[in-house]
């Protein structure tokens, strides 16, 4: 038997006391760390990140403890303004660094990655300090960037200096051709630049720039809501449009219709899909940017699914063999990203996964994915035909659209695929009416269907600025609060989450199994009233349901949920 290393001895050693001193995990589940080590001889940090039972932060945390190195919770206050200026922000972006101080001949750099030898090294060679790190965690880090390199920061400068070089709006309207031409110009593309990642930085899932009067106004879409984010003079309107096309591979030339492009940009080491589309308007194109990150949207489906009620549902609608779970809730609502988390579920070597999409997002391992093209007549109805022909196990189906596509769909459930799609209804059970419409014919919808999700999004309570109240009387009623001392969660607002109290967004779902009395109400052509009543006494919880749920909870406020529940709902 080969003797273990005593370097990896002595770590494994600092690791323990790590994970003990800082209670990050439980003795039980250290034993059962210890006791997979002793069979595999691994390194017991490696094991702890190939079992995933610590998140991103917190094996910073330990394998800085563990190295000697320390590990600090990292605030903007922290950071010396004048050590900012040694280390170009590209570089502090793609590393996910920043320098905190100088200390004598020594920089002292916070890095989510204090181990990276390279990046020490390189920044030494470029400063001519010793480079001395202390370990905080990546988004730490991220928000200290983003509060010292604010993008309206950023872009102030260059905005002033535009409004006075083209103060004449005659100017503007004569030259269209020298503007075009001068769009790769270096005020533009930092301001195209700072755009972008500012986007990125501020978690921000949508970028619209807007033709207005007299600026062109800049909006992000920030967990769900859009905020405004920059006014750039209209005077550059068409300089920013161009730069925006000529990265996203799309005409500068062609105002009069609409195009599509993408983008591709790495920024803090990961790689983003900025899909870009373009609207002619009256005062000029409107720009709308999605932006998708593989990792954010690649989601497991424990950590997308909160509540253990609802994923042991997901879990029993994913162990059948065959038929069709449909996912359902207006655009927006992350249906997506779910049926993304259901595939990943099920992507097994031994299965034959074929997905037909418009357009395919996320690029996954070992999944057959297919975009639909209408221009070439390869439409979802025909795509399916053909993938059927290709000995699928599990197929998904973008959207669910016409009635050929329903027909089809149905089909393959019934005769031994397991179907995953999405279509566009307001609630779980006003999936059945909508695709008898289609014309399917209910006992082969009622044999078909295994059950049906409906989802929205609710923004969560900050964790920073998280405070307690007591309800008012009308609070405590929608609730059923019958605890007068009871109290609700709120955000107060801070810089973390831009003042608005809330950070982030988790699912709310509404899950109807399929249960041999509703299936006889589906063949006996039962209302959409009768079927949810029926539904209800059967177990299931409707969206209103859960969404008070999540306010007793603590997790999102009774504003948000009427928000983005209809509260005349049961």
């Amino acid at each position: 038997m080969k003797a273990t290393p005593s370097g990896i001895e002595e770590q494994n050693a600092a690791v323990l006391d790590a994970l003990r001193q800082q209670h990050l995990l439980s003795e039980e589940q250290i034993q059962e760390v210890l006791s997979e080590q002793e069979k595999t001889g691994e390194s017991l940090f490696h094991l702890l990140r190939q079992n995933e039972l610590l998140d991103e932060d917190a094996l910073t945390q330990l394998a800085a403890v563990s190295n000697g190195i320390e590990y600090v919770q990292l605030n903007p206050e922290m950071v010396d303004p004048s050590a900012l200026k040694l280390i170009p922000l590209e570089t502090a972006r793609r590393y996910v660094l920043i320098p905190l101080r100088v200390e004598g001949e020594t920089l002292l750099v916070a890095m989510s990655n204090p181990l990276n030898l390279s990046v020490r090294q390189m920044i030494a060679a470029r400063t001519g300090y010793q480079v001395r790190p202390v370990a905080a965690s990546a988004e730490a880090i991220r928000q200290a960037l983003q509060k010292h390199f604010n993008v309206e920061n950023l872009t102030r400068q260059d905005i002033v200096a535009m409004r006075l070089k083209n103060k004449p709006a005659e100017e503007k309207k004569n030259a269209p051709v020298r503007q075009a031409a001068k769009s790769a110009d270096a005020p533009i593309v930092r301001l195209v630049e700072s755009i972008l990642t500012g986007a990125i930085d501020n978690r921000a899932s949508d970028i619209h720039l807007e033709p207005r009067q007299p600026d062109m106004k800049v909006r992000y879409r920030i967990d769900g809501l859009l905020q405004d984010a920059l006014e750039v003079p209209s005077s550059v309107q068409r300089q920013v449009v161009s730069h925006i096309k000529i990265l996203a591979n799309m005409d500068i030339s062609e105002r009069r219709l609409p195009q599509d492009g993408h983008i591709a940009l790495e920024q803090g080491g990961k790689l983003y899909d900025l899909r870009v589309s373009s609207l002619p308007a009256v005062g000029g194109e409107k720009i709308v940017i999605r932006i998708l990150d593989s990792q954010t949207g690649l989601r497991r489906l424990e950590e997308l699914v909160s509540e253990p009620s609802d994923l042991e549902k997901f879990r029993s609608l994913l162990s059948n063999p065959y038929g069709m779970i449909l996912l359902t809730g207006p655009t927006g609502s992350g249906k997506t990203t779910t049926l993304y988390s259901m595939i990943q579920h099920l992507n097994r070597p031994e299965r034959n996964i074929v997905t037909v999409e418009d357009p395919v997002e996320y690029q996954i391992a070992g999944i057959t994915q297919v975009q639909v093209k209408p221009e070439i007549r390869l439409t979802f109805a025909s795509a399916l035909r053909s993938i059927l022909r290709q000995d699928p196990d599990i197929i998904l189906i973008g959207e669910i659209r016409d009635e050929e596509t329903a027909e089809i769909a149905v089909s393959a459930a019934q005769t031994g695929h397991l179907v995953l799609s999405t279509l566009h209804t307001n609630t779980a059970v006003g999936v059945i009416p909508r695709f008898l419409n289609l014309g399917t014919a209910a006992h082969q919808l009622a044999g078909a269907l295994l059950g049906v999700i409906t989802q929205r999004l609710v923004r969560t309570i900050c964790p920073r600025c998280r405070r307690p109240y007591k309800p008012d009387q009308e609070a405590r009623k929608i609730l059923e609060l019958s605890d007068m001392k009871a109290e609700l969660y709120r955000g107060a607002g801070c810089e973390y989450c831009r003042q608005t109290g809330y950070l982030g967004r988790t699912a709310v779902y509404e899950i109807l199994m399929m249960t041999p009395s509703i299936r006889h109400q589906i063949v006996s052509g039962g209302s959409e009233d009768d079927l949810r009543e029926e539904a209800i006494r059967e177990g299931m919880k409707t969206l209103k349901m859960q969404g008070l749920e999540a306010v007793r909870q603590g997790r999102t406020t009774l504003e948000e949920v009427m928000r983005v529940i209809d509260m005349r709902e049961r």
